[in-house]
């Protein structure tokens, strides 16, 4: 699959309906952001929202994968290859985000322990020499989580929905 080509058609496909990134992705439930992912080519929509596209924009879910809207001669063709091609890949969506969150969670596990006894040492320090520390160590903890959490997301997104798998 030409996840370019595709990106293209979609990308196409919306503006015939004379829709926004952002507006597109309201009505599937994602951000503008990963419209234009898909619509870039960087990676293939999740099924869910090839269906949910192929239902709003009237066209077959082969047709997108296709990146053009097909004649009955060639949708037989091409409806083959897009099997073949799809079965190559047997994990789901949630498998794919699964194992990336733990993956990326191991690989950075000396990090997080990193930020834990900073945190530690905040606490222990308000505790006994500077007062006001305690608060400065859980803000600090607080923002290290939702900083790490993000840096997560971010890599499993970007493997989880390409299907590249590279890592």
């Amino acid at each position: 699959m030409d996840m370019v080509r595709i990106g293209g058609f979609l990308s196409a496909l919306r503006k015939e309906r004379e829709m926004t990134q952002e507006q597109l992705g309201e009505k599937l439930g994602v951000t503008n952001k990963t419209v234009s992912r898909w619509e870039t080519g960087t990676y293939l929509p999740p099924v869910e929202m090839l269906q949910a596209m192929s239902e709003l924009y009237g066209i077959t879910i082969n047709e997108i994968l296709s990146g053009e809207r097909l004649s009955a001669e060639a949708y037989r063709e091409k409806a083959e290859e897009n099997i073949k091609e799809a079965i190559s890949s047997s994990f789901t969506l949630k498998e794919k985000i699964d194992f990336y969150r733990k993956k990326w969670k191991r690989d950075h596990l000396g990090t997080y322990l990193m930020g834990m006894l900073a945190t530690i040492a905040l606490y222990v320090a308000g505790v006994f020499w500077i007062e006001g520390m305690q608060v400065v160590g859980f803000v600090f903890l607080a923002g290290f989580l939702i900083v790490q959490n993000n840096r997560m997301m971010t890599y499993v997104e970007a493997r989880a929905f390409d299907g590249s798998g590279r890592q």
